[in-house]
Formats: C-alpha cells, sequence, structure tokens
C-alpha cells in the first residue's frame, strides 16, 4: 500500500514506520483524533442545509416543489394508516394536496424513506419546513460520515476534512438534502455502509496482525443493516450491495495475502457463509421488516391479494409452486413487487428534464426543481423590471467536472502504485452510473439525480488525488509547495462556484441578467 498523505496522521501511534508485515496491517489512523475538523466541516454543511430550508413555499402546491407532493403525502399518510393511502389533488396541485380517499396507494419505492420524511412532519408539522427536516439531516450526517471515512482511508485528518468539504459545497447534494426526496437517505445509508466496512477492514487487518483469527465483526453486520435500509430506501441501493459485498472479500483477501496466510483465497472461501449472512439475509430481513406498516394494515396495496385470489398456489410460472408455500402476506408483498418492476421497466415516458448517463459528469441536463412565473416588480424581492427565482439541482462544476481527470489519476495509482483505495472508488462511482446505461438502452426516462450516490465518492477521490499532488513525508520541497497550491486553487474555486450558484441552488431571487449570467449553457434551462 502507497500511502498519499504529506505526513502521518497527528494521532498515529508514535514512532511507527509500517515497515514489517505485522506493522503494515495496522490501521493509519485510530478513531479517537480529527474531530475539531470533522465539527467544523459537519457544522458547515448543517448551516448550508438548514438555513432557509423552509424557502421556496410554493403555495399553490402547498409549498412543495418537484416530487414533494407524492412524498409528503405518503409521508403523512405513513403517520395516519401505517402504509401509503390515495390522496386527493396530488395531481391537480391543490393547497391541501394529501387529504386521504381511501384505499392503499400504488407506489413504487419502498417505505424507509418516507418514513423517515414522516418523523420531520411528526415534529415539525406538515410545512416545508417539517417535510424537509429530515433530509437536511440525512444530508448533514453524510457529510460527518465522509469525513471520518475519508480520514481512516487516506490516514490524513486534512484529506478527510477536503473529503466532506467538497460534499458540502456540492450543488446537487445541498438541493437534494433541503427537498423531501429518497435520494438523500439512500446516500446516506450507502456511505454509512462504506464506513462501517472501512473499520471492519481495519479490524481485521489488526487482528490478524496479532495472530488471532477474525473473530465477530460487528462492523460488517453493521453494514448489512444500513445496505437493507438503502435498498428499503431506493431499490438501486442493491447495486451498492454487489460493489462494496465484493470489495470486502477483495479487502479480506488481501489482508490474509499480507498476514502470510499460505491460502488467502482458501481461507476467505471459508468465510463465505458469513458474508452471505452480511450481504443476503440481513439486508432482506431489514427489507421486509420495513413493510411492517404494510403488514400490519388491512389497506396496503394488494394487501389481500394472496387470500382473495388464491396466491401463487393457483398461478403458474417456475417459481409458483414454492412462493405458493409461504404466508398470505408474504405473497401478496411479492405480487406487489412484481408490479413495481413491471413498472420500473416500462417508465419511459418523455420528461423535459431527463438526461442521459454519459451525460451526467459533464452536468448536461440539470433539473429545475422550482421556477416560478409570477416573479416581478414587488413580488418575491425583486428590484429589476424582470427577475428570476429557481431551484436548479446541479452539481459543483468544479468537483463534477473536475472527476473526469480525477477518474484517470486514479486508473493510473491502481495501475501503477497498486493503491487499493483507487479500484475501490473507481467501483462506487461506477456502481452510481454504468448500471442506468443500460436503462438508457432501454429507453427508461432518467434524471441527472439519480448520480447522486456517485457524489460523495467523487469528493473521496478528489482528495485522494490531491493528497498524492502534495506528496508523501518524503516529496521535496518544490513538490509540496506546487502541490499544495494545485490543491488550494482547487477548493477555492469550489467554494466560490457554490457561492456563486448558490442563489439558483435556494430560491433566492436575481435580476434577469444575474440569472442568466449563471445559466452558461441552453440545456440548464
Amino acid at each position: 500500500m502507497t500511502a498519499l498523505m504529506p505526513a502521518p496522521a497527528a494521532d498515529a501511534p508514535a514512532g511507527r514506520t509500517r515497515t514489517t508485515v505485522s506493522d503494515r496491517l495496522l490501521p493509519l489512523v485510530t478513531w479517537r483524533g480529527g474531530w475539531g475538523v470533522t465539527v467544523v466541516v459537519t457544522v458547515l454543511a448543517g448551516l448550508l442545509r438548514f438555513l432557509r430550508l423552509a424557502i421556496p413555499d410554493n403555495t399553490a402546491s402547498g409549498g412543495n416543489i418537484f416530487d414533494e407532493v407524492y412524498y409528503n403525502c405518503d409521508a403523512q399518510s405513513l403517520l395516519r394508516a401505517g402504509v401509503e393511502l390515495n390522496t386527493a389533488g396530488v395531481e391537480k396541485n391543490m393547497t391541501d394536496p394529501c387529504t386521504p380517499t381511501g384505499g392503499g396507494s400504488f407506489v413504487v419505492h419502498p417505505p424507509l424513506g418516507k418514513w423517515a420524511i414522516a418523523l420531520g412532519i411528526k415534529a415539525f408539522g406538515a410545512n416545508p419546513f417539517g417535510w424537509r427536516f429530515a433530509a437536511a439531516v440525512a444530508g448533514t450526517l453524510t457529510v460527518l460520515l465522509l469525513v471520518r471515512a475519508g480520514r481512516r482511508m487516506t490516514g490524513s485528518t486534512l484529506l478527510g476534512g477536503l473529503a466532506g468539504l467538497l460534499l458540502a459545497v456540492d450543488g446537487l447534494h445541498l438541493v437534494q438534502s433541503r427537498i423531501a426526496m429518497l435520494d438523500v437517505f439512500l446516500v446516506f445509508w450507502v456511505v454509512a455502509a462504506f464506513a462501517a466496512l472501512l473499520v471492519d477492514r481495519d479490524h481485521l487487518r489488526e487482528r490478524l496482525a496479532r495472530g488471532a483469527s477474525p473473530g465477530a465483526r460487528p462492523w460488517r453486520l453493521l453494514a448489512g443493516f444500513c445496505l437493507g435500509a438503502g435498498i428499503a430506501t431506493k431499490w438501486s441501493a442493491v447495486y451498492y450491495v454487489v460493489v462494496l459485498g465484493l470489495l470486502s472479500l477483495a479487502w479480506e483477501v488481501g489482508a490474509r495475502r499480507s498476514a502470510g496466510a499460505p491460502a488467502p483465497f482458501r481461507a476467505t472461501a471459508r468465510a463465505l457463509p458469513g458474508a452471505m449472512l452480511v450481504y443476503a439475509v440481513v439486508p432482506l430481513a431489514v427489507y421486509v421488516a420495513s413493510y411492517t406498516g404494510w403488514f400490519r394494515s388491512s389497506q396496503g396495496f394488494d394487501r389481500d391479494w394472496a387470500q382473495t385470489s388464491g396466491g401463487y398456489a393457483k398461478q403458474d410460472g417456475p417459481f409458483a409452486a414454492l412462493l405458493g408455500r409461504f404466508p398470505d402476506g408474504l405473497q401478496s408483498l411479492v405480487h406487489y413487487h412484481q408490479k413495481i418492476l413491471e413498472f420500473h421497466e416500462q417508465l419511459s415516458t418523455p420528461h423535459a428534464y431527463q438526461s442521459h448517463p454519459l451525460g451526467w459528469l459533464f452536468l448536461a441536463r440539470p433539473v429545475s426543481y422550482y421556477y416560478p412565473t409570477d416573479v416581478g416588480p414587488g413580488r418575491y424581492g425583486c428590484e429589476a423590471a424582470s427577475c428570476a427565482r429557481e431551484v436548479l439541482a446541479i452539481g459543483n462544476p468544479v468537483l463534477w467536472w473536475g472527476t473526469i481527470p480525477v477518474l484517470l489519476a486514479l486508473v493510473w495509482l491502481w495501475v501503477s502504485r497498486r493503491d487499493w483505495r483507487a479500484p475501490a472508488l473507481l467501483a462506487l462511482i461506477g456502481a452510481s452510473i454504468l448500471p442506468w446505461i443500460r436503462d438508457d438502452l432501454n429507453e427508461r426516462t432518467m434524471f441527472l439525480f439519480y448520480a447522486l450516490p456517485a457524489v460523495p465518492f467523487m469528493a473521496l477521490s478528489a482528495a485522494l488525488v490531491a493528497g498524492w499532488l502534495r506528496g508523501g513525508a518524503h516529496a521535496t520541497r518544490r513538490r509540496r509547495l506546487w502541490g499544495t497550491g494545485a490543491v488550494t486553487l482547487y477548493v477555492a474555486l469550489a467554494v466560490a462556484a457554490l457561492a456563486f450558484f448558490y442563489p439558483l441552488l435556494a430560491a433566492q431571487t436575481l435580476d434577469i441578467d444575474s440569472w442568466r449570467d449563471r445559466i452558461w449553457f441552453s440545456s440548464w434551462i
């Protein structure tokens, strides 16, 4: 492993040169240090996400913007009945669109993220601040987790803080942390699973360094729980179950090889039953448990399908006989999920803001969540002849466009330095984009915010490459000077880009010329 930091972290064990086999297995840092930087970056992220959280308040749709109307209404139904119910006025943008009309609603996303939104509504009421509160919390905590994960992964508090800062100032993550949609919760659970597996990796290597067996692995079990919670928020978390599961196994093989195990692959293979528990059984159990309200209710969509139709015992198909042995509730849930899968496979309705995955890193087509047409003199603080007010879900160009050369640098670090972090980050970013290319070929409707789970790993990749640019402890003074200058300029540009685009992210009123200055391409309109 090649360290990319300018120097060992301040809380690293003193005098460690990491030259022996057992020494190289020890973690780069302990969990105790770096909390000052963690708190500062997290507070900054929280301020950006919570200030003006109730704005915009689009009274024409009861305060909802974009898809908030669906998830807000579903969350309110969960509080009322434990399941999503049909509600009046969702499509008509009525002032009070969440009035139940009876009957279970056909919804195509699992309930956990909507339960999180419901907690905010329970605490602060059915108002914009209430239904956006949980998203702001999840977005802020994701920054905290990324600082700690980055610090553990790089051995540098500075680089961990840099990763967190880049996530904090990303426009897309900021917008999704300020809107009642599901994507920011998905990102939280994915980053939490990744962070837990990093701790598990370090603990495993520590035990092997002492000549002990792997023993209990609670952090890996926690990762399985987080991945299950991610799937219970959006199905796309399944991609991370596969990627993180394979990464964890690869890390275990590497740890056993470093410890001198004669057959590291065979030893890891013998531990596969435990891995299956973590990456299959636990996530599935968490996912099914997220439907507890649906099981307990008689109003959920398709809840009584098995009882009224006879279930899978009367169906044809290769798995019908097996499914017919399930309890009625599980049979009904499986049937419900078959309909959800059919919906996703047939989702090809054209949308003005749909985009193609190959254009996501280029920010080719961001999504406008809010753009009122009645902004004029005397309204929304407009003091010009013509004004605009918008929430544009767009990433920080410095981070997103900068990711393209960063990905090339990761490939170089992987090939030339055999740095285990490079392929891990490449795989995690790829899991956020590459699977959607297949769906794009099938003409499925997709949006830029589908790539949101890539953003934390883009930020972490930039921090890793920044450490390499600055050089290690033995780098020349010239290398350190130029590297530090380049990294400082990059960070300054990222922060400046946030400040420049912030009015478009947070619905601040701009005169029309100032708005046009920020719309760099016609595809951003």
